[in-house]
């Protein structure tokens, strides 16, 4: 293993500083769960906390979602220590949505987002986790009690196709980054994604608010362009399960409510610098090992120093 990847594991710590620009509050509260799987290298790692933690910080930020509301759970907590609130193995899981269930109130938004490795089919279809792996059958379970609320459950790993029929149902968006169980190859689909819910690129009325239907179209957008620009066959379809609720449901404040301009450019700068992370990804493969390692430490150096920027404009608060 190259000598840099020690000190790419620790600029990782960087990614999950927590923001305190303000931003407004709007009607519906929103709760977010977020859920980095098995990685298996560190590269996959840094991708997944990369993208898990923009989600947490643009909740914290820009939604105003409650520190309470807030839980990540990570696959390693020593490189996450410093925003994650647990381990994403299934028990803890398990435990995040009882949490959630004690704070919701009739009307809120339930933003579950997972990225990682997935596999198998139906409600068995899984996404690989520390010890025993979470199924479809099991976020189905989980999930059940909050009738009263907007689930929104997007599944950005490999194999999550037929995680879309398994936990369908009222008030409920299901987005998979997988048409079928069998699209098994890595998937791009969480980085653009999430690039859509926390900047304005996607927002196409440029009313400060995002839809989960602008976010979904606008990846879907950038996973077929990136596919196209390297030259390969596209190995992954995105699917929505129901479209009108997904056009309904927004995140995000009015523009005029902003108080920090600099902070958001910061922000958008940083998102800017993790989608190049992402399109590295895809040109691993062309590389040596050496240039792909110098390229992401520098990318990665970059990202750390933003974060450590946009902590400045805030007063250094910590999460």
């Amino acid at each position: 293993m190259s000598r840099r990847v020690p000190r790419l594991l620790a600029l990782s710590c960087a990614l999950g500083l927590a923001l305190a620009v303000p931003s407004a509050a709007h009607a519906q509260r929103v709760h977010l769960l977020a859920v980095t799987g098995l990685s298996g290298e560190p590269a996959y790692r840094l991708l997944f906390e990369s993208a898990a933690s923009a989600l947490v910080d643009s909740a914290r930020a820009r939604w105003r979602v409650a520190d309470s509301s807030l839980i990540l759970l990570a696959e390693d907590m020593n490189s996450t220590r410093l925003f994650a609130k647990g381990r994403a193995t299934r028990s803890d899981i398990a435990k995040s949505f009882l949490t959630l269930s004690q704070r919701v109130a009739p009307g809120d938004i339930v933003l579950v987002f997972l990225v990682g490795h997935g596999s198998g089919d139906g409600a068995e279809s899984r996404v690989s986790l520390p010890g025993p792996d979470a199924t479809a059958a099991d976020f189905a379970g989980w999930i059940a009690g909050f009738t009263k609320q907007t689930v929104v459950f997007v599944n950005a790993a490999s194999g999550s196709g037929d995680f879309a029929e398994t936990l369908k149902g009222p008030r409920r968006v299901i987005v998979t980054a997988t048409r079928t169980a069998l699209e098994r190859n890595e998937t791009r689909f969480a980085a653009p994604f999430v690039r859509a819910l926390t900047t304005d690129e996607a927002d196409a009325d440029k009313d400060g608010r995002v839809s989960v239907l602008e976010a979904f179209a606008y990846a879907r957008r950038e996973v077929a362009r990136a596919y196209e620009s390297d030259k390969r066959l596209l190995t992954e379809h995105a699917v929505v399960s129901d479209s009108t609720l997904a056009r309904s449901v927004s995140f995000g404040a009015p523009k005029s409510t902003t108080t920090d301009p600099r902070a958001a450019a910061l922000v958008a700068e940083r998102s800017e610098l993790e989608a190049q992370v992402a399109t590295l990804r895809g040109r691993k493969d062309k590389m040596t090992p050496a240039a792909y390692e110098a390229e992401l430490e520098r990318l990665l150096v970059q990202v750390a120093q933003k974060t450590q920027a946009i902590r400045a404009l805030s007063g250094g608060t910590k999460p």
